[in-house]
């Protein structure tokens, strides 16, 4: 099987920066949102897609079905927290900057989910839409423990306070799921921009509608912009394709957000000498 996928990210209606970051390629996609509030959540959502992108330049020549693909996610993870670490040493804004991180990683018949946060991740199947990761917010942990019921959730002020995230001085380690993938399964990979705003009902209608993943996407950020777009959107819809049907000659690498626009140290240390591109703006 191999994957048939589309990514974008939109700053919204009413952000003026975008802080979300996305990655997909043949085998990795990912979606970071930058914590709203934070020291450059930009900085830190490039950050977290920089390591997924370096992980997938090492996986090029690999066979997955000989790796173990969590480990791989949870080593990935606990890099871009280093990144932001290192990086947080040598520039004292970029200290308490963070991000969600929502990826999987597909070896050609199953795929891993790496989960922290408060993006999601979906699976629709069968014509059953299934969320497959659990949000790490104050809400949630309301919500699990029987104190608030979803519908009150939906409208809480503090309904976006994360109870776990990647961020600098720590390392968090991600929920992890494995799951066998099926021709036709369709997934979805998303900020909380879209899911604040678009509801699952309107998830089922767009993801069960046949179009091609290039379509939804930008249906969906539309949905979002329409419901007034009050949050960074971003979004990632997967398609797994049976291996009999003719993969493409090229699927491309994506960089969407933040993290195409960040210019960040690339290998494994976010050493002294980089500086991010607004301190660089400042010294000249």
């Amino acid at each position: 099987m191999w994957l048939s996928y589309a990514v974008d990210s939109d700053t919204g209606r009413t952000r003026q920066h975008n802080e979300d970051s996305a990655f997909a390629s043949p085998r990795l996609i990912a979606v970071a949102d930058g914590m709203g509030g934070h020291a450059h959540g930009e900085v830190a959502s490039a950050f977290a897609v920089a390591a997924l992108a370096d992980l997938d330049d090492r996986l090029t020549d690999a066979d997955l079905s000989t790796l173990d693909l969590p480990e791989l996610l949870t080593e990935a993870v606990v890099d871009a927290s280093q990144r932001m670490t290192q990086a947080a040493r040598h520039h004292a804004d970029l200290r308490g900057m963070g991000s969600t991180l929502t990826a999987m990683l597909f070896d050609g018949t199953d795929f891993t989910l790496a989960h922290i946060g408060d993006s999601r991740g979906y699976l629709l199947r069968d014509g059953e839409l299934r969320q497959l990761t659990h949000d790490h917010t104050l809400v949630q942990e309301m919500i699990d423990d029987g104190r608030m019921d979803p519908e009150q959730a939906a409208d809480h002020p503090r309904r976006s306070v994360l109870t776990r995230a990647l961020h600098t001085g720590g390392i968090t380690k991600p929920d992890l799921s494995t799951y066998a993938a099926c021709p036709g399964d369709r997934y979805l990979l998303c900020s909380d921009g879209l899911t604040g705003v678009v509801g699952p009902e309107q998830l089922h209608e767009v993801l069960a509608n046949p179009a091609e993943p290039a379509d939804l996407v930008p249906w969906l950020i539309d949905l979002a912009n329409e419901g007034g777009g009050p949050d960074n959107i971003t979004c990632a819809v997967v398609d797994v394709v049976e291996a009999t049907d003719a993969a493409p000659e090229e699927r491309t690498r994506i960089i969407a957000g933040a993290a195409a626009t960040q210019e960040l140290p690339t290998g494994r240390s976010g050493g002294s000498g980089w500086l991010p591109r607004w301190a660089r703006r400042l010294r000249r």
